[in-house]
């Protein structure tokens, strides 16, 4: 009987590992084919080349980072907040996405193609909190800064070292939060919401 082969999404979840850990460039065939304790020849019994595997870690990614959340984030229900946070929670707080999400982020300052798949990630996850926010704010001006407001905070917070005189990030992420899903007031140029 032979040696079972490595199963694909080994190949790929090792790729994303590799990619979070060093970008890119860390995505070597020899690498991973180390890091997985096998030889390089049963990867391409699964793929052409790296770029094809490249091209399937990014899949996986858009599908667990867009698909699977916002399926999960329906699925689960609750008041828009609750599902803005969940969101939020399955995807930057996420130990296995975020720092994938980050790495892609970095990848699409560099390649055209990668920033057009984020662009349609981001666009996907800011749908999602204008549909949220647009339920307790009548303003598509005021939907719209919330919503930027709420995904830059979701991204990057973690990235922010800042102290916060007395309190604690999480005190502050939670009145930030209250901030951003109060209900809205109108429009404020004066014409009807």
């Amino acid at each position: 009987m032979g040696a079972a082969r490595t199963p694909r999404d080994r190949w790929v979840e090792e790729g994303l590992a590799a990619l979070a850990e060093g970008g890119p460039d860390a995505v070597r065939i020899e690498v991973l084919a180390k890091r997985l304790g096998v030889t390089k020849g049963g990867f391409y019994g699964y793929f052409a080349d790296r770029d094809a595997l490249l091209e399937t870690m990014l899949d996986t990614w858009e599908r667990e980072s867009t698909d699977e959340v916002i399926d999960r984030v329906e699925r689960e229900g609750g008041d828009a907040r609750t599902k803005a946070r969940r969101a939020g929670v399955l995807t930057f707080s996420n130990d296995r996405l975020r720092p994938i999400d980050l790495a892609v982020r970095d990848w699409a300052r560099r390649d055209a193609a990668v920033a057009e798949r984020l662009r349609r990630v981001d666009n996907r996850r800011m749908a999602l909190l204008r549909e949220m926010i647009g339920t307790l704010c009548p303003d598509p001006d005021e939907v719209e800064a919330r919503s930027l407001i709420a995904f830059c905070v979701a991204i990057a917070h973690q990235n922010v070292a800042a102290d916060h005189e007395g309190r604690t990030r999480a005190e502050v992420l939670a009145r930030a939060t209250d901030l951003m899903f109060a209900p809205g007031h109108g429009r404020r140029d004066g014409q009807p919401s």
